[in-house]
Protein backbone atom coordinates (compact mmCIF):
# COMPACT_ATOMS: atom_id res chain seq x y z
CA UNK A 1 0.00 0.00 0.00
CA UNK A 2 1.21 3.43 -0.81
CA UNK A 3 1.19 6.81 1.41
CA UNK A 4 -1.29 8.59 -1.26
CA UNK A 5 -0.09 12.21 -2.35
CA UNK A 6 -1.74 14.47 -5.05
CA UNK A 7 0.34 13.35 -7.83
CA UNK A 8 -0.30 9.47 -7.01
CA UNK A 9 -3.89 10.34 -6.49
CA UNK A 10 -4.35 12.07 -10.00
CA UNK A 11 -2.44 9.38 -11.64
CA UNK A 12 -5.05 6.62 -10.18
CA UNK A 13 -7.56 8.31 -11.18
CA UNK A 14 -6.79 9.48 -14.71
CA UNK A 15 -5.85 5.50 -15.03
CA UNK A 16 -9.76 4.81 -13.96
CA UNK A 17 -11.08 7.22 -15.74
CA UNK A 18 -11.48 10.07 -13.45
CA UNK A 19 -9.96 13.68 -12.49
CA UNK A 20 -8.85 14.85 -9.85
CA UNK A 21 -10.95 17.58 -9.02
CA UNK A 22 -10.26 20.72 -7.02
CA UNK A 23 -12.82 19.00 -4.11
CA UNK A 24 -11.29 15.35 -4.37
CA UNK A 25 -7.59 17.84 -3.77
CA UNK A 26 -9.72 19.54 -0.86
CA UNK A 27 -11.06 16.49 0.62
CA UNK A 28 -7.36 14.58 -0.15
CA UNK A 29 -5.07 17.27 2.13
CA UNK A 30 -7.57 17.33 4.80
CA UNK A 31 -7.30 14.05 5.45
CA UNK A 32 -3.52 14.16 4.62
CA UNK A 33 -3.47 16.16 7.65
CA UNK A 34 -5.76 15.32 9.97
CA UNK A 35 -3.72 14.10 13.56
CA UNK A 36 -3.14 10.12 13.79
CA UNK A 37 -6.64 8.93 15.63
CA UNK A 38 -8.39 10.63 14.41
CA UNK A 39 -11.67 10.34 11.92
CA UNK A 40 -14.26 12.26 10.18
CA UNK A 41 -17.63 11.40 9.30
CA UNK A 42 -19.21 13.41 6.22
CA UNK A 43 -20.77 15.90 8.47
CA UNK A 44 -17.75 16.48 10.30
CA UNK A 45 -16.06 16.93 6.76
CA UNK A 46 -18.73 19.31 5.62
CA UNK A 47 -18.67 20.87 8.70
CA UNK A 48 -14.65 22.20 8.87
CA UNK A 49 -15.15 22.25 5.10
CA UNK A 50 -17.68 25.42 5.73
CA UNK A 51 -15.61 27.05 8.57
CA UNK A 52 -12.75 27.13 5.96
CA UNK A 53 -15.17 28.37 3.73
CA UNK A 54 -15.21 25.58 1.01
CA UNK A 55 -18.34 25.38 -1.05
CA UNK A 56 -18.26 21.76 -1.69
CA UNK A 57 -21.87 19.95 -1.27
CA UNK A 58 -22.66 17.42 0.96
CA UNK A 59 -23.73 15.26 -1.99
CA UNK A 60 -20.40 15.68 -3.56
CA UNK A 61 -18.39 14.72 0.11
CA UNK A 62 -20.18 11.65 0.21
CA UNK A 63 -19.34 10.46 -3.39
CA UNK A 64 -15.94 11.43 -2.87
CA UNK A 65 -15.80 9.66 0.87
CA UNK A 66 -17.01 6.35 -1.40
CA UNK A 67 -14.46 7.08 -4.49
CA UNK A 68 -11.62 7.53 -2.13
CA UNK A 69 -13.03 4.31 -0.01
CA UNK A 70 -12.99 1.89 -2.55
CA UNK A 71 -9.84 2.85 -3.76
CA UNK A 72 -8.37 2.10 -0.76
CA UNK A 73 -7.07 5.73 -0.06
CA UNK A 74 -9.26 6.06 2.64
CA UNK A 75 -10.47 3.49 5.18
CA UNK A 76 -14.29 3.47 6.04
CA UNK A 77 -15.23 2.71 10.11
CA UNK A 78 -18.23 1.70 11.39
CA UNK A 79 -17.46 3.32 15.13
CA UNK A 80 -21.21 2.54 16.45
CA UNK A 81 -22.49 5.99 16.00
CA UNK A 82 -24.99 5.21 13.46
CA UNK A 83 -22.56 6.63 10.24
CA UNK A 84 -19.50 6.14 8.63
CA UNK A 85 -16.22 7.65 9.73
CA UNK A 86 -13.27 7.48 7.56
CA UNK A 87 -9.73 8.29 7.91
CA UNK A 88 -6.49 8.02 5.90
CA UNK A 89 -5.37 4.67 4.81
CA UNK A 90 -1.76 4.57 6.51
CA UNK A 91 0.65 1.87 5.35
CA UNK A 92 2.21 -1.08 7.31
CA UNK A 93 3.40 -0.30 10.45
CA UNK A 94 0.51 2.31 10.61
CA UNK A 95 -2.15 -0.25 10.56
CA UNK A 96 -4.39 -0.41 13.22
CA UNK A 97 -7.77 -1.37 14.54
CA UNK A 98 -10.77 -0.12 16.87
CA UNK A 99 -12.31 -1.11 19.95
CA UNK A 100 -15.59 1.24 20.63
CA UNK A 101 -17.40 1.37 23.53
CA UNK A 102 -21.34 0.41 22.46
CA UNK A 103 -22.83 3.29 25.48
CA UNK A 104 -20.54 5.98 24.84
CA UNK A 105 -18.88 5.47 21.48
CA UNK A 106 -15.03 6.00 23.35
CA UNK A 107 -12.84 4.69 20.69
CA UNK A 108 -9.35 3.15 21.34
CA UNK A 109 -7.06 2.13 18.36
CA UNK A 110 -4.91 -0.85 18.59
CA UNK A 111 -2.65 -2.56 16.35
CA UNK A 112 -1.70 -6.67 16.01
CA UNK A 113 -0.21 -7.67 13.08
CA UNK A 114 -1.86 -11.26 13.46
CA UNK A 115 -5.03 -9.85 12.09
CA UNK A 116 -2.98 -8.12 9.11
CA UNK A 117 -1.01 -11.25 8.35
CA UNK A 118 -4.23 -13.49 8.57
CA UNK A 119 -6.01 -11.57 6.12
CA UNK A 120 -3.33 -10.87 3.96
CA UNK A 121 -2.89 -14.99 3.74
CA UNK A 122 -6.96 -15.14 3.19
CA UNK A 123 -6.86 -12.80 0.25
CA UNK A 124 -4.18 -14.09 -1.24
CA UNK A 125 -5.36 -17.78 -0.75
CA UNK A 126 -8.71 -16.87 -2.37
CA UNK A 127 -6.46 -14.45 -5.05
CA UNK A 128 -7.72 -11.49 -3.74
CA UNK A 129 -5.83 -8.36 -3.91
CA UNK A 130 -6.20 -6.78 -0.18
CA UNK A 131 -6.32 -3.12 0.20
CA UNK A 132 -7.47 -2.79 3.57
CA UNK A 133 -7.83 -5.43 7.01
CA UNK A 134 -9.55 -4.13 10.05
CA UNK A 135 -10.73 -5.62 13.13
CA UNK A 136 -13.77 -3.43 15.09
CA UNK A 137 -14.70 -4.62 18.36
CA UNK A 138 -17.27 -3.65 20.33
CA UNK A 139 -17.83 -3.72 23.93
CA UNK A 140 -18.24 -1.65 27.18
CA UNK A 141 -15.65 0.58 28.78
CA UNK A 142 -14.49 0.35 32.57
CA UNK A 143 -16.70 3.98 32.92
CA UNK A 144 -19.80 2.80 31.26
CA UNK A 145 -19.45 -0.89 33.04
CA UNK A 146 -19.18 1.21 36.44
CA UNK A 147 -22.09 3.30 35.35
CA UNK A 148 -24.30 0.05 34.97
CA UNK A 149 -23.61 -1.25 37.89
CA UNK A 150 -25.89 -1.47 40.80
CA UNK A 151 -24.47 0.66 44.16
Amino acid sequence: MTVYTTTSLKAELNERGWRLTPQRETILHIFQELPQGEHLSAEDLYQRLETDGEGISLSTIYRTLKLMARMGILRELELGEGHKHYEINQPYPHHHHHLICVRCNATIEFKNDSILKIGAKTAQKEGFHLLDCQMTIHAVCPKCQRALMPL
